[in-house]
């Protein structure tokens, strides 16, 4: 495969197209517009849910396609936050788009992880082996390939090598089936899509995201700088309220979380499939209530520039995020878990406008 330039694309962010839902409406003081997930809760959503958003109302304006898409939204004014894994928000700040990372929202942990699988008789042992193979991610310039990218580089893969391990989209629905009936040598699976083919058997992992970096928030929300400085109380208010959504999930049982999350999806009544939630198992996010770390913006830094991505110096990692909104910034480690957040009954909270 060609070397091709990371996120290229994310640099030039034009038009957005955005799915299942009605033209997004103008900014209104007070509101943040945001994209869901099918099947799926955001934080923001259980925050407005257990009534943590303290007056701010969220407006949801349909759902994404995938991170490098929720955030060009953000960027472009069709919402007003949007999430992504860390390596490209840097790449889209480094393009010079005005955006800063408030609070983390997705990761990796020992329960919640991606792997890299092949068939059970596949030749495919080891990283170095991977060299001119084909491999299913879910969406180019996202966590899967640049976690791929960096393992191989630390093998000690050249770049002509690097580059050709060619990297195919497939939809997470499809990958199992693309793996097993030959279409592709690797398929990354997480999750509901994980769970299931281990269940089937006949596939292993060559390698874990969780294995290779060990346990890492992965990706943050950002807001544009506009917004932060025309709406520095509504961004706080919403920050904190899903940093509060968040310590909570991260500190209930796994049942009572997805029970939750169960009730959510069905009142809100866009018909959708709750399975992917039964599957849920942590929240993956290693700061307490999404506190950013300086390291997961410093390693995708770090690497962007070794890997000659990234001009070095162009971009100060500790510039890109802040913890200024987040209520658990100030929270010794020790202590994080001491003040756990009471949950009130299943729709008492803000619930979203139409």
């Amino acid at each position: 495969m060609r070397r091709r330039a990371f996120l290229a694309g994310l640099a030039g962010v034009a038009a957005v197209s955005l799915t299942g839902c009605a033209r997004s409406p103008g900014p209104e003081p007070g509101v943040v517009r945001y994209q869901g997930a099918t099947g799926d809760v955001t934080f923001p959503e259980l925050a407005a849910d257990m009534g943590l958003l303290e007056g701010v109302a969220l407006h949801w304006i349909g759902n994404t396609t995938s991170g490098p898409q929720d955030i060009q939204a953000a960027v472009t004014g069709d919402t007003d936050v949007g999430g992504a894994f860390n390596g490209a928000i840097l790449q889209l700040a480094a393009a010079g788009a005005p955006i800063t990372a408030v609070i983390g929202y997705y990761g990796t942990d020992t329960r919640t992880f991606g792997g890299y699988y092949v068939r059970a008789d596949s030749p495919v042992r080891t990283v170095r082996d991977l060299i001119g193979r084909t491999v299913a991610v879910n969406t180019l310039g996202g966590h899967y390939e640049a976690v791929l990218r960096m393992h191989l580089t630390r093998q000690g893969l050249t770049p002509a090598e690097v580059d050709s391990v060619q990297l195919v989209v497939v939809p997470p629905v499809a990958a199992e089936q693309s793996l097993r009936s030959g279409q592709l040598d690797v398929a990354v699976l997480n999750d509901m899509y994980r769970d299931r083919a281990l269940a089937r058997g006949g596939i292993r992992a060559v390698f874990t995201d969780v294995e290779f970096l060990g346990p890492f928030t992965a990706g943050s929300y950002v807001m544009r700088d506009e917004f932060l400085a025309r709406e520095p109380d509504t961004a706080r208010a919403f920050v904190a309220g899903t940093a509060r959504a968040v310590a909570w999930a991260q500190q209930q049982p796994r049942e009572e979380v997805v029970a939750r999350f169960r009730d959510i999806i069905a009142r809100r009544d866009r018909n959708e499939d709750t399975t992917a939630i039964e599957y849920f198992t942590s929240t993956g996010i290693a700061g307490r209530g999404g506190v950013i770390r300086p390291e997961e913006f410093g390693t995708w830094t770090s690497w962007l520039e070794r890997d000659g991505r990234l001009e070095p110096g162009r971009v100060d990692p500790t510039r890109l995020y802040t913890n200024r909104f987040n209520p658990y910034a100030a929270t010794p480690p020790d202590a994080a878990g001491a003040a756990p957040v009471a949950a009130p009954p299943a729709g008492r909270g803000g619930e979203e406008p139409s």
